[in-house]
């Protein structure tokens, strides 16, 4: 019988959601680390019960778990992040110098292949790789040291490197995602870095075309199709066909085109997920109404997602790492909210259901699927 982990972090603890391969009844652990914000928790593809999670706090700084039985026991593992190579600084809000500076691990992603390594994307953005279990870590400085990083400057939410896209084709490509710099890859386990954001029109900064500089919200892909790309920017749903070279728009009939999630169906590569988010001043859903939106044709053409979700009087917001898919024949979509909801849906996105209801706002949400 297939199981299902979903691995919630939210602002005061993780929660751990259990569930049979008919998705109907979950068990619910938790708070691990109750009153802590867990920023993000991701399981290894490889070995299900190893688990990594961030905890960043003013008061604690940042801390770095790992549990090796599911999340049952966890151990505090090295919490050494150190800027290495790229000395100078980045720009601030106003637009004036300031130096890099360490705040918190964002987004955690587990080798595809072998359960010790691990990859960190941070504030002050920056990719960083562990490959003794989160023990040690080291900066891939290429990303930073390319030419532009003098040039990035903060989202509303900080400097973060908050995706990362690891090749199932390739083991050497990497694809992250920066708030607010933009996309980048390399082809070469991280040696060097290119931009790549052809494409992108952002009318917020100086240079609406400008290579570096855009607010990228998430990046997805399907693995058996790694070289199309879906994107939710700032503004706008792209989407690239040929590994980030160039970027087309198909935000087509949604509500909206701001949000923070993209995702993408476990068996169907054109079946794309985004939630609609009213605007960048107002974190809600178009109408008070929360609706996930899907596209079966790669976008353009978008329908909105309704049953089991509330349709009046709903002003939460989804984060950008608080949506995640499960493997199962019938694809499961899995997302949180800064309500402190979690909803399921067994059927693709058909249907939908609270699994959990009044924790702290959600963070991010992964999903495990075995065997």
């Amino acid at each position: 019988m297939s199981a299902v982990r979903v691995l919630v972090g939210t602002r005061k603890g993780a929660f751990i959601l259990t569930a049979d391969g008919q998705r109907k009844k979950w068990d619910i652990s938790g708070p691990h680390f109750g009153g802590l914000e867990i920023y993000h928790m991701k399981g290894s593809p490889v070995d299900p019960n190893r688990i990594y999670a961030s905890q960043a706090s003013s008061w604690f700084g940042q801390v770095m778990h790992r549990s090796d039985d599911g999340g049952k026991t966890w151990a505090t593992v090295g919490n050494e992040f150190i800027y290495e190579g790229i000395a100078g600084t980045h720009q601030w809000y106003d637009g004036k110098p300031h130096p890099w500076e360490f705040t918190r691990v964002w987004h955690l992603e587990p080798s595809l292949t072998d359960p010790e390594v691990v990859y960190a994307g941070v504030e002050d953005a920056a990719l960083f790789r562990s490959a003794d279990g989160g023990q040690t870590w080291k900066e891939l400085a290429g990303l930073r040291g390319h030419g532009s990083g003098p040039l990035w400057q903060p989202g509303a939410g900080g400097m973060c490197l908050h995706t990362i896209l690891l090749d199932p084709s390739n083991p050497q490509r990497i694809f992250v995602a920066i708030s607010a710099a933009g996309a980048f890859r390399t082809d070469d386990g991280g040696q060097t870095w290119l931009p790549i954001n052809k494409g992108l029109q952002s009318e917020y900064i100086p240079d609406p075309t400008a290579e570096v500089g855009h607010c990228v919200h998430r990046l997805a892909m399907h693995p058996a199709r790694p070289n199309v790309l879906f994107m939710q920017k700032h503004w706008d749903v792209m989407r690239s066909d040929d590994a980030g070279d160039s970027w087309h728009e198909i935000s087509g009939n949604l509500p909206s085109d701001f949000g923070f999630v993209v995702d993408v169906h476990a068996h169907e590569p054109n079946t794309v997920y985004v939630l609609p988010i009213k605007s960048d001043s107002e974190h809600y859903p178009p109408e008070g109404k929360l609706r996930v939106y899907r596209s079966r044709t790669g976008g353009h053409e978008w329908e909105a997602l309704t049953k089991g979700l509330p349709q009046q009087n709903c002003y939460v917001n989804v984060l950008r790492d608080a949506m995640a898919v499960d493997s199962l024949d019938e694809c499961g979509i899995y997302f949180g909210t800064t309500g402190g909801q979690v909803y399921a849906s067994a059927d693709a996105g058909d249907n939908w259901m609270p699994i959990v209801q009044d924790l702290p706002a959600v963070l991010s949400v992964e999903v495990q699927t075995w065997p």
